[in-house]
């Protein structure tokens, strides 16, 4: 028996995607309005109520409006939005940091940037290695993708940059997720920017471990890190010697990679994760939930490999 999806928010770069994840599998079934239908009130809050799990790929704003319009107890919604992240009532949709996705009728999936960061903090933290009251830096740079249709036509355009920093206030809206998802209890300095890529991401937190825990070598961070995701195949410590670490590394594909380099002699560790701000970092991680929360195989329609690096085309 199929599970029944509607996607509020479809012609969107999210919804995109996770329509791409969908469209060929037998055990999904995705509810679709007509073009001329889409901006229909009545019939898009026929699909929100007739649907077994609903996907919002929307504005804060319009996610909260949609939420609003689910007058059943049955329909199970996924807000890809970064309306319901911090919110009562709503389950933190990252399964392999613990939250309990598979029964939850409200799952509010984590931001990109969150999602690299506390991969690579929220075991360290819950281990005892870095104290909850550390002042974290976390530098992120993200394909321009992750900012939009108006980011994404400026960059194809040729009107932006090679790299651009931004968020310089030290105000950015993941911040509060990152706080409160990592048990931390001050906040990170948060430094996002954006590159002229299209798709990928790239996460650093630099550890100044003499200090942190003078008595214990650089290697219990891996192991830590080993530890919390042994069986998450979309999670993969890398232990491997390289020289470089790319920001198209997992661009394409529904996985996460993490690392932690050190200096032993100066005692410092650099932690990185590479991910894909469309798979992992969104679409991808909405798919995992919806799979879960379903009873479905984790993994189906996500992909370890690379797909195209291309954008999806538009309805």
């Amino acid at each position: 028996m199929s599970v029944g999806v509607f996607i509020d928010g479809a012609a969107g770069t999210t919804g995109l995607e996770i329509r791409e994840r969908l469209a060929s599998r037998g055990d999904v079934d995705l509810l679709l309005l007509p073009e001329d239908r889409r901006r229909d009130a009545a019939a898009r809050r026929a699909a929100l109520n007739d649907a077994d799990v609903v996907i919002l790929c929307l504005p804060d704003d319009a996610a909260r409006e949609a939420v609003a319009l689910v007058d059943n107890p049955r329909t199970r919604i996924i807000d890809a939005s970064s309306a319901h992240r911090v919110a009562d009532g709503w389950t933190y949709g990252f399964p392999e940091l613990g939250f309990d996705v598979a029964g939850a009728m409200r799952v509010s999936n984590p931001g990109c940037y969150p999602t690299g960061f506390l991969a690579l903090l929220a075991p360290l933290v819950r281990a005892g290695l870095v104290p909850a009251d550390w002042p974290l830096v976390v530098h992120g740079t993200s394909g321009y993708s992750g900012g939009g249709k108006a980011m994404i036509a400026e960059f194809r355009d040729g009107g932006a940059s090679a790299h651009r920093a931004y968020a310089l206030g030290l105000r950015h809206k993941h911040v509060a997720e990152m706080t409160l998802r990592a048990g931390l209890a001050v906040a990170p300095i948060f430094l996002p920017s954006v590159a002229n890529t299209y798709r990928g991401m790239i996460l650093e937190v630099p550890l100044p471990w003499s200090r942190l825990r003078p008595d214990m070598p650089p290697s219990r961070i891996a192991d830590a890190l080993d530890a919390a995701f042994a069986d998450c195949p979309l999670v993969r410590v890398s232990h491997d010697e390289v020289g470089f670490v790319r920001i198209e590394d997992d661009a394409g594909t529904d996985r996460m990679t993490l690392h932690a380099f050190a200096d032993p002699v100066e005692g410092q560790v650099r932690l990185v994760a590479t991910l894909d701000n469309l798979g992992k970092g969104a679409a991808g991680a909405a798919v995992q939930n919806l799979n879960i929360m379903a009873g479905l195989d984790p993994m189906a329609g996500l992909a370890c490999q690379a797909r195209s690096a291309d954008p999806p085309p538009t309805l």
